[in-house]
């Protein structure tokens, strides 16, 4: 025992040195465990941190890959009941014309009205019936309600059609009460208003009498409903006229066109001014 404690005095400062560097290592390593388990830290956190923004990325992919594919679903959707409900109405006017217990629409041709051009004089409309449905110039158009205008020029699908409600358009008309006739016109303006002229203030024609396309026309076959009289005014030789027209211009969808009234002997003998009577 005392060769020991000789030697430890006798070597004390190498025993200390020894010591302390044996605490130095031991704090070292400590140290070093400690930044190891902090850089572990960090490295887990970091990449957490990166999974997590691609998972947020993927998901805003994905949700924009779904938003696109809801919307072509939602896109297909609308169309289907767009198309749906297209036909529905188209169908719906189909039967209440084909069922108008007042009109026979047999022989005739259906069309659907698919533009128009509306103004205070020119007013036009086009039809999706042409050439090849036998339309023709001239064929008179018409719905259950009343006389809607004629044909004026056909393509092979189409048809352009001069409405009533044009200033360039005439036709005569008959009343059904006191059976007056006179032409038929418009003025501009109001479209549910028209003019008849050339009623002699001799008549008999009195207010709400009906207005029918008469013999006399050259297109419209006779009897078509045209207006009421609301209006009677005597000028100096006839009377100035308005009729409330039948047919409400702004809401037309489905329309009828007749055959071709052709009356060429009654068209070439009305423009003829020197008739000659034929002996047999």
């Amino acid at each position: 025992m005392r060769k020991f404690f000789t030697l430890f005095f006798k070597h004390n400062a190498l025993l200390l040195f020894l010591a302390y560097c044996s605490i130095a290592l031991l704090f070292m390593k400590l140290e070093r465990e400690d930044a190891f388990s902090k850089l572990q830290t960090s490295g887990i956190e970091f990449g957490a941190g990166v999974n997590e923004k691609l998972i947020n990325l993927t998901s805003l992919l994905n949700v924009d890959k779904e938003n696109q594919r809801l919307m072509l679903v939602n896109r297909d959707l609308l169309m289907k009941v767009l198309n749906h409900e297209t036909t529905a109405v188209d169908d719906r006017n189909r039967r209440k014309i084909l069922d108008s217990p007042t009109f026979n629409a047999s022989g005739f041709t259906m069309a659907r009205v698919v533009d128009r051009k509306f103004s205070e004089r020119e007013n036009m409309l086009v039809i999706n019936a042409g050439w090849s449905n036998g339309i023709k110039k001239d064929m008179t158009v018409l719905v259950p309600e009343g006389l809607v205008g004629r044909v004026i020029s056909v393509s092979e699908h189409y048809a352009r059609v001069m409405p009533l409600i044009h200033t360039d358009f005439k036709v005569s008309v008959v009343s059904d009460s006191s059976n007056c006739t006179g032409i038929l016109s418009w003025s501009g303006g109001a479209e549910s208003v028209a003019q008849i002229e050339h009623i002699p203030i001799s008549s008999h024609l009195k207010l709400n009498e009906r207005m029918l396309t008469s013999d006399f026309s050259t297109f419209a076959i006779r009897g078509i409903p045209v207006g009421k009289v609301v209006r009677i005014k005597p000028d100096k030789l006839f009377y100035s006229i308005d009729i409330r027209l039948a047919v409400d211009f702004s809401s037309l969808t489905q329309v009828l066109v007749a055959p071709l009234k052709i009356e060429p002997e009654k068209v070439a003998i009305s423009n003829d001014s020197t008739l000659i009577e034929q002996i047999p």
